[in-house]
């Protein structure tokens, strides 16, 4: 059992070493915080577009929003298209690499349903 004990604290000491930090706070730095999530788990349920968005996330400004969604842009987790049409539309999306979270964020809303909304409670 020590041995097993060692060899894992031998493994999160590597992870800081090559890393130059924690990789779970790396990945708090990117999709953290009280909105990312939330839009996250939206779009990638296909709840794309800024106006649906900014309908279901109860106490968010659209420009609060905007810049979420311009900082998960930025970061290559998600992409913006702009359709030529009158009004213009555009639609958020899932890039490859944002699409690697959702795994993260529904294991979130299992969790939540678990133990904030479920039997847990």
């Amino acid at each position: 059992m020590k041995t097993e004990k060692k060899g894992l604290w031998e493994e999160l000491r590597q992870d800081f070493m090559q890393t130059g930090g924690c990789p779970v706070s790396a990945t708090i730095a990117v999709i953290g915080g009280k909105w990312k999530p939330v839009i996250l788990y939206l779009i990638s349920h296909e709840i794309n577009r800024f106006g649906e968005m900014h309908g279901m996330i109860c106490g968010i400004s659209k420009k609060m929003l905007t810049d979420q969604l311009r900082e998960l842009e930025r970061d290559g987790i998600i992409e913006r298209k702009v359709f030529a049409e009158m009004p213009p539309r555009v639609e958020y999306y899932m890039t490859e690499k944002g699409r690697t979270l959702r795994p993260i964020i529904l294991s979130m809303r299992e969790w939540g349903l678990k133990y904030a909304f479920g039997e847990g409670h």
